[in-house]
């Protein structure tokens, strides 16, 4: 329990710095989401399984993402919703935050 603390305050920490950011065991960085960018863009393909895999990994990232000014615009993108729809994880898009 005290491990499941200690992470959840480095998260919180890392959150506020703007820096790259840990959340459990998956490294939060928009980098990690690339394989999607031909998903989102426009016009947009069906996303790749590499694009479904980040974007599963990533999910407990976008509520700070959509905090982060640089990476907001890519998580705000319209065709996203599509993409977690297309993944599986649309009842996690938008993130509850």
């Amino acid at each position: 329990m005290k491990r499941v603390s200690f992470v959840m305050i480095l998260c919180a920490v890392a959150l506020f710095s703007g820096e790259t950011r840990t959340v459990e065991a998956v490294t939060c960085s928009p980098i990690e989401l690339i394989p999607c960018l031909p998903a989102i863009s426009t016009p947009p393909k069906p996303p790749s399984a590499a694009c479904c895999r980040k974007v599963k990994e990533q999910l407990p990232c976008f509520c700070g993402y959509l905090k982060d000014p640089g990476a907001k615009p890519f998580i705000d993108n319209p065709n996203i919703p599509k993409v977690a729809s297309s993944c599986g994880v649309a009842h996690a898009y938008p993130p509850k935050c």
